[in-house]
């Protein structure tokens, strides 16, 4: 039998070994590792992006051109007088052929072609031309070549050359002009816009086609002003200024007086307006009116008033020149007119109105008689 002490003992060891084993037990626990997650590099792939502009296109010449056949009927009588005592040009004919040619961005040329032909063959006037304007032949040609200079320096005025020439039939003339812009340092507000304001000194040269010493050398200056004006209006303004120098004397004055050189100012002044009556789809039809000077001539030396004092008094031996400093003629023009666009580059029109003028009687202290005369005209314009 155990004495006290060794069961004392026994307890002591038991009580040691079961902490050795708890101990032990818990040295064998695994104690888990840190999970270490390595991250995959980023990697940034730049792509091409193509951008695809517009191809930009270089200048392509460009103009229009337009093909017009024009009638021109009998100034209206008055108590049974012929028509011819108020107006020395009817019952005629116009074919024009006109347009312009942009050949580069700097350069354009104009051009004209007129051909008169006389529909009154059986009563001609004193020249033989029958209804023709007086001094018009059959053919007339005008060309203008221009050349665009651009602005001069930091200014916003254009300069642009050009350089015309007009064969009239019996005399030609060759004229260089300067044209200085001033049109956008005009008036350009809601109701008036400035689109022509230019000023152009001047030399010109003409001469007859007998190549005589019967020549007109010319210098000068001349305005140009056009204004487009609400509800359909538009007016221009023109001032043209001629020193002539002549090749031969020239009589004045009733053939009183002869001089080599002559001062004059010719002035146009007009009014124009558009009044829309039918539009559907390419058809449009307008009322287009215009009246005003065309033109108010004035010279230093007596020319004017001729043919009233040669109407008046049949003896006159005037060489053909009067005794006034000016004339004008004064007119009102009104036509309904007709445009189709046969194409995006064809339109078609046709006209028909009447003008009111002062025909005959133009000098400008016994200006009077005026009188309608019929017209009409039909043609094409083009443009490419």
């Amino acid at each position: 039998m155990l004495s006290k002490g060794e069961i004392i003992m026994r307890k002591l060891a038991l009580l040691l070994g079961s902490l050795v084993v708890v101990a032990s037990a818990s040295a064998k626990e695994v104690v888990p590792a840190p999970v270490v997650v390595e991250e995959a590099p980023v990697q940034i792939v730049e792509k091409e992006v193509i951008v695809y502009r517009d191809k930009e296109e270089g200048f392509r010449p460009n103009g229009n051109v337009d093909l017009q056949y024009r009638y021109y009927g009998r100034t209206e009588k008055n108590n049974g007088e012929s028509p011819k005592d108020w107006n020395g040009a009817n019952n005629y004919s116009r074919l024009q052929l006109s347009g312009a040619v942009q050949m580069t961005e700097a350069q354009k040329l104009e051009f004209r072609v007129r051909e008169f032909n006389d529909l009154d063959k059986e009563s001609p006037d004193e020249d033989g031309k029958g209804g023709l304007q007086h001094g018009a032949k059959d053919t007339q040609v005008r060309l203008r070549y221009f050349y665009n200079h651009g602005n001069l320096g930091d200014s916003k005025v254009n300069l642009t050359s050009r350089v015309e020439h007009h064969d009239k039939g019996d005399n030609q003339s060759l004229e260089y002009q300067a044209r200085f812009n001033f049109a956008e340092y005009m008036f350009n507000n809601d109701f008036i816009k400035t689109t022509d304001f230019t000023v152009a000194p001047k030399y010109a040269y003409w001469w007859s086609d007998d190549n005589s010493s019967n020549y007109d050398s010319q210098v000068g200056a001349d305005l140009y002003t056009f204004h487009e004006l609400p509800w359909g209006f538009s007016t221009e303004f023109n001032v043209y200024a001629t020193q002539h120098f002549y090749g031969q004397d020239q009589y004045f004055d009733g053939a009183t007086k002869k001089e080599d050189k002559n001062f004059t100012v010719d002035i146009e002044a007009y009014l124009y307006h558009t009044l829309p009556l039918y539009t559907n789809g390419n058809l449009s039809i307008a009322l287009n009116s215009e009246g005003g000077y065309d033109a108010y001539n004035w010279s230093k030396e007596k020319q004017f008033g001729h043919e009233e004092k040669v109407n008046a008094l049949p003896e006159y031996k005037g060489e053909g020149v009067g005794t006034e400093n000016a004339q004008y003629s004064v007119y009102f023009t009104s036509a309904v007119q007709a445009d189709y666009q046969a194409t995006p580059n064809v339109k078609l029109y046709a006209a028909a109105g009447a003008e009111y003028r002062n025909w005959q009687i133009t000098s400008e202290n016994s200006a009077s008689n005026w009188r309608w005369q019929p017209t009409a005209w039909a043609g094409f314009k083009t443009t490419f």
